[in-house]
């Protein structure tokens, strides 16, 4: 059996007592107390994260931003350098290879911030595509960096006692390369949680010692360290399509909701966009909702079907009990006919029959730093379309070798 690979704070959620689970082909901390109350750490303190096995990849050269825009259903033009976005990477069908952030550096360079099931299925459709391109590099960076996530109201009093960054300025996917606790970071306002919050990219090696300072700063602001169970339900709660549970290659972003990042106008148009633009015009067959169960009841689990009346019509993709909302809540696929809030449904679970709702995504209202005058949307990881601060051009300081962050 291939062993598992695992993060450079591996040794330390062994020794915290995590419970460890295999995720993806890595040995990841499920838990480290209970979910219940990891999540309600970060709804109401702070929570740390390793999650190191997300992969990250440089995009390169003279032609890079057209490669990007061509493989993505987002128009990347419309950021600048210290600025990130959420796209997804679609194939020829509009299926969604790998939903991911893309950071800016300049018109020139990008780092990605990838799914670890899809780092190298991603990896390997961009440097595919990259062949018509000339001048353009790709780059599998993901052996280089560890990747730390600070989630929730505290975050960002904490993490200002370890950086030197103006963090009250960096605004909802922003970023800026800098130092967290004496460590070169691409530090960004971004996360998973739909709480504010912050993700640290930083040398694989210099992890732990990012870690323990974080660690030892965070216990007098409620700090709590939280696995993927908690991460898993945070994201629910929030209404976040998860890829390989939620959405898929065959799934496309009108079928998972994700409407507003797709750019049908985009001037030369993108892959799949001729399946997107189909459904746009005649419409889905299927549309992933939120539901809430109504009644007392089992958890719906991924792949349980969904009626209406005595008929199947979908299937879930995502449930659990939350925490914060006490109550049962879940996602799945029904036909657009269903999908309207407060649907009735029923979901079945084993040999009952639960009754459930359609429900608005997300299930509660996200607590992102976002920066003035910009608009209300509809799922955290809507990009912000201002002006960012660096200016056009500069080296931000992803490098990705040895020296993973030289420049910041």
């Amino acid at each position: 059996m291939t062993s598992l690979k695992v993060t450079p704070l591996h040794d330390f959620h062994v020794s915290r007592g995590a419970r460890m689970i295999p995720f993806h082909g890595w040995d990841m901390p499920l838990q480290y107390s209970t979910i219940a109350e990891e999540v309600t750490a970060v709804r109401e303190n702070v929570g740390l994260f390793d999650i190191s096995h997300m992969g990250q990849a440089e995009v390169k050269g003279a032609h890079a931003l057209e490669l990007l825009q061509f493989l993505t259903c987002n128009d990347l033009s419309k950021i600048t350098g210290g600025q990130a976005q959420y796209s997804a990477l679609l194939n020829e069908e509009g299926g969604i290879v790998d939903d991911l952030v893309i950071y800016r550096v300049s018109r020139e360079r990008y780092f990605l911030c990838l799914n670890a099931a899809n780092t190298a299925a991603a990896v390997a459709a961009i440097s595919e595509q990259s062949l018509g391109y000339p001048d353009v590099e790709v780059r599998d960076l993901s052996r280089y960096y560890a990747l730390l996530a600070v989630q929730g109201p505290n975050a960002e009093p904490l993490l200002a006692q370890l950086t030197p960054a103006k963090l009250s300025r960096l605004h909802y996917y922003h970023y800026e390369t800098t130092t967290v606790g004496g460590h070169n970071a691409l530090l960004s306002r971004t996360g998973y949680t739909g709480e504010d919050g912050f993700e640290i990219f930083l040398d694989w090696r210099e992890a732990p010692s990012a870690w323990d300072q974080i660690v030892n700063r965070g216990r007098s602001f409620g700090l709590k360290l939280a696995g993927l169970g908690a991460r898993d339900l945070l994201r629910l709660e929030m209404g976040y399509a998860l890829h390989g549970v939620d959405i898929d290659d065959k799934t496309t972003p009108f079928e998972a909701g994700l409407d507003w990042i797709v750019k049908l106008n985009k001037e030369d148009g993108f892959m799949g966009c001729e399946t997107l633009a189909a459904q746009w015009r005649g419409g889905v067959a299927r549309k992933l909702v939120g539901f809430t169960l109504t009644g007392r009841g089992g958890l719906p689990r991924h792949g349980y079907p969904i009626f209406s009346g005595e008929q199947k019509v979908g299937q879930v993709t995502s449930g659990g009990y939350s925490p914060t909302l006490k109550k049962t809540i879940g996602m799945g696929f029904v036909p657009p006919a269903l999908a309207l809030e407060g649907a009735p449904l029923r979901i079945q679970i084993r040999e009952e029959f639960l009754d459930a709702q359609v429900a608005r995504r997300p299930f509660m209202a996200p607590r992102t730093h976002r920066a003035p005058k910009t608009p209300p949307v509809e799922a955290e990881h809507k990009e912000s379309t201002e002006t960012s601060e660096p200016e056009e051009g500069v080296n931000h300081g992803v490098s990705g070798e040895s020296q993973v962050l030289e420049g910041a």
